[in-house]
């Protein structure tokens, strides 16, 4: 083992883990006052509930020994055999519970970045139900087909170097499937639903760019070159998303603090599976162009009257899927021997397998959230009442309040 590297993945693991209340503040600025706590609540409990579902069974289904290439074995149930050896398959220089502290902040966030679809008309034990739900069936499938040993989708070559497949684009797709079910929000389209703290988001995207260092440095699972380069294009890649969306919005009226926020989220998102297998350059064009498409999808969004509250499935289901194919385009074994050249390289078979993986993700999770958010919402409901609703959800979710009323 390596202290070097333990220390380090011991670091980045608590960065990720600094993510998810970041996203809560990131989602929490742009909801009405009256929504605050709750959707910061959100976030938070994805944190106590997914980190005890990893420890008791997640782990085990996303990386214990393969079963038919599909799903992992329950050997590794409550961390049997998970201890200080290193597991080689996965992680030689750090012990095994290490690589399982690590992958769980990933587990964690993921269905965190869903609730913004959702957020002021979620029934709170309905969201945490889906979450349990959502992370067992989808997420933890998901993770072996990519990451594990034997997943099929790993052994056709697929890469993803932090989570681009994994996480973002299996969140963004929920997400769009989750607004399909649930009803609306009271007043959306004629009512003005305006942000409750701008500063509150900008600190969110500030928090969650020092974290993503160790999002995607961390998954170099070393103290190494690869992580330093991983971290050089995971900036690089979000100032071009940020400049790109200023960009745009220049163009169209004036540079909104949200819209260059959101840009550098985008920008995060889409260089997450290309990050350590792509140069600064590519990095730069993968940032940008994601700023783009995602800046489109939301405007297609609005034009479907799709109430997707914050617009999770333009930023990271689109960014995230751009993020997949450019890995396809960009990557370069002499950035990392053991990825593979991409398109740009002469290799259309990277590119193809890329594409395979970014149908199937979408597929999978689309069908998947669509199955159990209706049956949620059959059951108990996915929403509020109307009247609920109104009062706000912090007071009828929660019985409290962000500020005391003056």
């Amino acid at each position: 083992m390596n202290t070097g590297d333990i220390a380090w993945v011991l670091i980045a693991s608590s960065l990720i883990m600094l993510m998810t209340p970041a996203v809560g503040l990131f989602y929490g600025g742009m909801v009405r006052r009256k929504n605050l706590l709750s959707t910061i609540m959100l976030s938070f409990s994805v944190l106590i509930l997914i980190t005890l579902q990893w420890v008791l069974f997640g782990y085990s289904l996303s990386f214990g020994p393969d079963i038919g290439h599909i799903i992992g074995g329950l050997q590794w149930l409550g961390l049997k055999g998970v201890g200080w050896e290193p597991n080689t398959d996965y992680a030689a220089t750090i012990p095994h519970i290490a690589f399982m502290l690590f992958q769980m902040k990933f587990a964690i966030i993921t269905p965190a970045l869903i609730s913004g679809a959702f957020v002021e008309r979620i029934r709170f034990s309905s969201f945490l139900i889906f979450v349990l739900l959502w992370s067992t069936l989808v997420y933890d499938p998901m993770a072996h087909w990519i990451w594990g040993v034997g997943g099929w989708l790993k052994n056709l070559g697929a890469l993803d170097f932090a989570g681009g497949t994994v996480i973002h684009i299996t969140s963004g797709v929920a997400a769009l499937a989750m607004a399909l079910v649930i009803r609306k929000r009271k007043g959306f389209g004629k009512v003005t639903m305006e942000p409750n703290s701008i500063p509150l988001t900008l600190f969110g995207t500030i928090l969650l760019w020092f974290g993503w260092f160790g999002f995607n440095g961390g998954s170099a699972l070393a103290a190494n070159g690869l992580a330093v380069h991983a971290i050089v294009t995971t900036n690089v890649a979000a100032a071009a998303g940020a400049l790109t969306w200023m960009i745009i919005g220049w163009q169209k009226s004036r540079p909104s603090v949200i819209g260059v926020a959101t840009g550098a989220v985008v920008g995060l998102v889409a260089i997450t599976p290309a990050c350590g297998f792509v140069d600064a350059i590519s990095a730069i064009v993968i940032g940008a162009t994601a700023s783009a498409i995602s800046y489109f999808f939301i405007q297609l969004r609005n034009r479907l009257n799709i109430d997707e509250s914050l617009d999770v499935w333009a930023c990271h289901g689109m960014a995230g899927t751009w993020g997949a194919i450019a890995t396809g385009i960009f990557a370069s074994k002499a950035i990392n021997p053991a990825g593979a050249d991409g398109l740009l390289y002469g290799n259309v078979h990277l590119f193809l397998v890329q594409l395979a993986s970014v149908v199937v993700a979408w597929v999978f999770s689309f069908t998947m959230t669509l199955l159990i958010a209706k049956a949620i919402d059959m059951t108990r409901g996915l929403s509020v009442d109307e009247h609920a609703e109104e009062v706000g959800l912090d007071i009828s979710q929660h019985g409290e309040e962000a500020y005391a009323s003056i």
